[in-house]
């Protein structure tokens, strides 16, 4: 299975704002610090409700599962509320690290950085579908830039490695450097829909996200299916193939075969 990987652009301090100090109030079944803080953010009641949401089921996360997959996920969930976030399909900086073990020098540990009563065991990194990955400190993302400028090999690697969407994460790293900030990687925190971009799923506020990766998608899932078409003998477009696959997909929908994902849909931007 693919990865839908995001980087979300954020500090520690907003981790703590926005995150870890509202779980202690919300246990106590207090909600109107949290509500409070998104109203003065100017944040869509829509996606107030959505936040509160997440910060509820955030509560009663046990402490043996993994953090990744839990506050992790959560954590990047909730960036997407306050400010932009940016998508690249299956390029993670866990992954990059796998292949070059010599890139893990600019990421911080979650054990260094995390509250001390989050017990939960920390992976290193992505681990599966729906998971926060790991961490970019605002110090680091200084570095991992001049480096990128300065040394031909971490320029290299990391071209080789993102592809089509290298100005994407440089993107995301311009952005939380003009602004202090880190970056954090999850997965599957928004998931697009190359047939209709419209209909792209997102746990969090979809109009926050930058479309420019969601659009290289969509372009190179186009290159590939006319390209599957031709292989196959099969004289349709694009377009009229893309129909009939869209109607398949509801069909599996309705006999209950596709994944059950959580989806919200979004209100008007004008609203």
């Amino acid at each position: 299975m693919g990865y839908d990987i995001t980087y979300h652009p954020i500090k520690l301090e907003q981790m703590e704002e926005w995150y870890f100090s509202r779980l202690d109030e919300m246990k106590q079944g207090d909600y109107s610090k949290t509500w409070e803080m998104a109203q003065k953010a100017n944040m869509h009641e829509f996606y107030i409700d959505k936040y509160l949401d997440v910060m509820k089921e955030a509560v009663n996360i046990e402490p043996d599962l993994t953090f990744e997959i839990t506050h992790g996920f959560n954590i990047a969930v909730v960036q997407g509320f306050f400010l932009p976030h940016y998508y690249v399909r299956g390029t993670a900086f866990s992954f990059l690290i796998e292949e070059h073990p010599q890139m893990a020098k600019y990421i911080t540990s979650w054990q260094d950085i995390i509250p001390q009563w989050i017990k939960n065991p920390i992976a290193g990194g992505i681990v599966e579908n729906y998971c926060g990955g790991v961490f970019i400190s605002p110090e680091q993302v200084h570095k991992l830039l001049s480096d990128y400028e300065k040394d031909i090999q971490i320029k290299n690697l990391i071209d080789n490695f993102f592809g089509e969407y290298l100005p994407v994460f440089i993107k995301a790293l311009n952005y939380s450097l003009e602004n202090g900030l880190g970056l954090l990687e999850a997965t599957d925190v928004v998931v697009p829909n190359v047939i209709d971009l419209n209909k792209t799923e997102s746990y969090s506020n979809l109009f926050n996200c930058d479309p420019e990766g969601a659009l290289i998608y969509r372009e190179i899932a186009m290159e590939q299916i006319a390209q599957a078409l031709k292989e196959s003998g099969d004289n349709r477009d694009v377009n009229e193939a893309l129909k009939d696959m869209a109607f398949m997909i509801s069909e599996r929908d309705e006999d209950g075969n596709v994944e059950d994902y959580r989806i919200y849909e979004h209100p008007e931007k004008d609203s």
